[in-house]
C-alpha cells in the first residue's frame, strides 16, 4: 500500500517478538548509557539502558560510520531495556545510589558489566522520540549491581571533580576529543558543574545542550580569531534518507535551516526555518528543534577545520527511505557527510542559487523558490552593504 518493497510495522513487530521471548526478569548484563526521560520533571524517570551481550547498541557515530540501515539501528536499540527507577534532578548533588552508579555507567568508557533484579519481565514498548535513539522495553527497577571496576579516563574524572562550570567542562572535554554521544551522558546523569549547580538532565534536554554549546565554543574561535570567509560554496550529502545541501557565503557568521518533506513533486509540503545572525539567537529554535542545533555543529566543526568563516544556509530534505526516527544524531551525521563531500565553488551568489534550483528540481522533484523566497540570510545579503563597497 505504501509503496515499499518490505513493511516498516512488520520489521518493528519482528524486533518486538524476538525480544519478548528472550527477555529475563533478573540476570546479568552490560550498560553503555543512561535514560532520563523529561515527563514529571523535577521528579524524573532514570533508566539504565542495557542488554546481556553487547554489540555496539548505543554507539551512534559507528553506524554512521559503517553504513547501518534503519532496520539494523531498530534491532539493536530494540534489545536494550530501560531499567528505571524514580529520581528528583536535585539527587545528582547527593549519595544516592542508584544515581551514583548511574553516573558511573555514564563516564566509563565502555559498556559496564551490571546485575539486575526488575520488577517483572520486560515486555516491548518500543518508543521512538524524535530527539533521542529508540529503545526497548522500559521496566521497574528492584536492585541494580556494578560487578566490575567501570574504565573511566582519568582526565574525565578530574574534571567531574573540579569545581567549574558545566560549559567549561564541556569545552575542555571536547578539545580533548571526546565525542557529543558521551558528553551528553556526562551531562544527563549530573556529573558536570559546579557541586552546588549540578542536576540530572533529561536526555533529550542534554543532547540539544551539548549541540549548542559545542557549537558556541567554535563560533567564539572562529569569530575572535577572525578567519578568512569562504567562498561561494555548496556541499551536498546525507545520511538514511536525510539530505543536506548546504550553501556557504562569503560573510560573518551567521546561519538558516530549512526543513522539508520531499514526498512528491506534486504537492507544496510545508517547510520548516530558523535562523540566526552574527549575534546567535536569544531563544530556543522551535520550528526545526534540535535539529538546528546538530546541523549547525556540523558546519561549526567544518569552518573551524578549515579556519574559515561565512554565512550559511543549510537545506535539509527529508525524504521517504527515512521511514522511522531515530535521533537527532542522524541529523548531526547526515550533515557531517554532507561536510565531509567535495564542494562545488562558484564565482557569484546567483550562480550557486541557479544551480542549487536546478540540482533540487532534478534530485528532488521540489521547486527550491518555495524556500529561498522566505530566506532571512538571502534576504540581508542582499541588503546589508558592506565597507569593502566603498574601497
Amino acid at each position: 500500500m505504501c509503496g515499499r518493497t518490505f513493511c516498516p510495522i512488520q520489521a518493528k513487530i519482528a524486533s518486538q517478538k524476538k525480544v519478548n521471548i528472550e527477555a529475563k526478569q533478573d540476570y546479568f548484563g552490560e550498560s553503555p548509557n543512561v535514560f532520563v526521560g523529561h515527563y514529571g520533571y523535577p521528579n524524573l524517570n532514570v533508566g539504565f539502558l542495557n542488554v546481556e551481550q553487547y554489540n555496539h547498541h548505543d554507539d551512534p557515530l559507528l553506524w554512521s560510520r559503517e553504513g547501518y540501515d534503519i532496520n539494523r539501528v531498530i534491532e539493536l536499540r530494540s534489545q536494550l531495556v530501560n531499567s528505571q527507577f524514580k529520581a528528583e534532578v536535585t539527587d545528582a548533588r547527593k549519595s544516592e545510589r542508584l544515581v551514583d552508579i548511574g553516573k558511573q555507567i555514564a563516564m566509563a568508557i565502555d559498556p559496564v558489566d551490571i546485575e539486575l533484579n526488575l520488577e517483572k519481565k520486560p515486555h516491548f514498548n518500543l518508543n521512538f522520540g524524535q530527539e533521542t535513539a529508540p529503545y526497548g522495553p522500559r521496566v521497574g527497577l528492584k536492585k541494580a549491581q556494578i560487578t566490575e571496576n567501570p574504565k573511566i579516563p582519568q582526565r574525565v574524572e578530574k574534571v567531574v571533580d573540579d569545581d567549574i562550570k558545566a560549559n567549561e567542562s564541556l569545552n575542555l572535554l571536547y578539545d580533548k576529543g571526546y565525542d557529543e554521544h558521551y558528553l551528553t551522558k556526562l551531562l544527563s546523569v549530573g556529573t558536570l558543574g559546579m557541586q552546588k549547580d549540578k542536576k540530572i538532565v533529561p536526555t533529550r534536554w542534554s543532547i540539544t545542550a551539548v549541540d549548542d554549546n559545542v557549537c558556541k565554543h567554535l563560533l567564539d574561535e572562529i569569530k575572535n580569531k577572525a578567519y578568512p570567509e569562504t567562498g561561494y560554496l555548496a556541499y551536498f550529502g546525507g545520511h538514511l534518507g536525510n539530505y543536506y545541501l548546504i550553501l556557504f557565503f562569503p560573510d560573518v557568521w551567521s546561519y538558516e535551516l530549512f526543513e522539508t518533506y520531499v514526498g512528491g513533486a506534486d504537492y507544496e509540503w510545508p517547510f520548516a526555518t530558523d535562523h540566526e545572525g552574527y549575534k546567535g539567537r536569544k531563544e530556543y529554535a522551535h520550528a526545526t528543534a534540535g535539529g538546528y542545533y546538530a546541523a549547525r555543529l556540523a558546519v561549526a566543526e567544518k569552518l573551524s577545520e578549515n579556519k574559515r568563516q561565512g554565512s550559511c544556509l543549510c537545506l535539509r530534505f527529508i525524504t521517504n527511505e527515512y521511514w522511522a526516527p531515530l535521533g537527532v544524531w542522524v541529523v548531526r551525521e547526515a550533515t557531517r557527510k554532507s561536510m565531509a563531500s567535495k564542494p562545488l565553488e562558484f564565482g557569484s551568489k546567483e550562480l550557486m542559487l541557479n544551480y542549487a534550483k536546478q540540482f533540487v528540481k532534478k534530485k528532488f522533484g521540489y521547486d527550491l523558490d518555495r524556500i529561498l523566497g522566505k530566506s532571512v540570510l538571502l534576504r540581508q545579503l542582499k541588503q546589508q552593504v558592506k565597507l569593502t563597497s566603498f574601497i
